[in-house]
């Protein structure tokens, strides 16, 4: 359903991303992970068009979507790791204002808006400025934006960011059952439990190259460690952060120079 090819972007001369390519199927849910600075936001930012590569393509459904920006922003729905939400809006007219862009009619964005809201527990903030919310509920007005349209391809940008673990749960409920359906998700996070139990693939990113794409359990097994973390870390050649832990407290406990 989506598929990216070989995809290049560099800043001032200084290479973003280079030779990404990798596909999101129908019912497939991927994790895209990536240490900070590894490249994940820029290649979300170019399939959703807010940047445009140097190199390569983004096709949906076979088509590149450059050539129908409009109609591929109608067909996919995106949570962002920071948000950006009309603060001064209640949860409720935000939804109203997303129903609107996306054409819906009044009668239909009333019932939909209305029900998730009272799903995501928010049914008694609806008419608050959002501005009082929490973060969590901050992002659960986010997912319920996300999810309005009933589009086919869901990106989620560390979306359990904020929430609580009954919103978690229900996160993860959701998410197997929006794959269930045939929806295609692009899973980007740091939490590699989730991805375990979440994830049909995964594709890990480091220095702006896609070191490994595979299931988790074939990215342990091919590097004989016991959890996706440690295959993780070995991927992406993470320092040995129990030696930098130990470096730390040396340093708290310096009393003079």
């Amino acid at each position: 359903m989506l598929e990216l090819q070989g995809l290049r972007k560099s800043f001032r001369g200084i290479t973003a991303i280079k030779d990404i390519s990798f596909r999101v199927a129908e019912g497939e849910v991927v994790g895209f992970l990536g240490p900070n600075g590894a490249g994940k936001s820029t290649t979300v930012k170019i399939i959703t068009g807010m940047l445009h590569p140097n190199e390569g393509k983004v096709l949906f459904e076979g088509r590149d979507v450059a050539d129908d920006m409009v109609s591929f922003r109608a067909a996919f729905g995106y949570v962002p790791e920071e948000p950006h939400l009309y603060t001064y809006l209640s949860g409720l007219e935000y939804l109203q204002l997303v129903g609107r862009i996306r054409g819906f009619s009044e009668a239909l964005i009333e019932v939909k808006a209305t029900r998730l809201l009272k799903l995501l527990h928010l049914e008694s903030w609806q008419y608050s400025p959002i501005s009082s919310y929490s973060k969590g509920m901050r992002q659960r007005v986010l997912i319920a934006a996300a999810l309005l349209h009933d589009p086919k391809l869901l990106i989620f940008d560390e979306p359990l960011s904020g929430l609580d673990v009954d919103s978690v749960r229900l996160f993860k409920d959701v998410l197997t059952l929006m794959a269930a359906e045939g929806k295609a998700v692009l899973y980007i996070t740091h939490v590699l439990e989730t991805v375990e139990q979440l994830c049909n693939r995964v594709v890990v990113i480091a220095n702006g190259r896609i070191v490994a794409d595979a299931r988790p359990s074939e990215l342990k097994s091919l590097m004989s460690l016991p959890s996706l973390e440690s295959a993780f870390a070995q991927l992406v050649q993470q320092q040995d952060t129990r030696e930098t832990a130990r470096e730390v407290i040396e340093v708290m406990r310096m009393s003079h120079a």
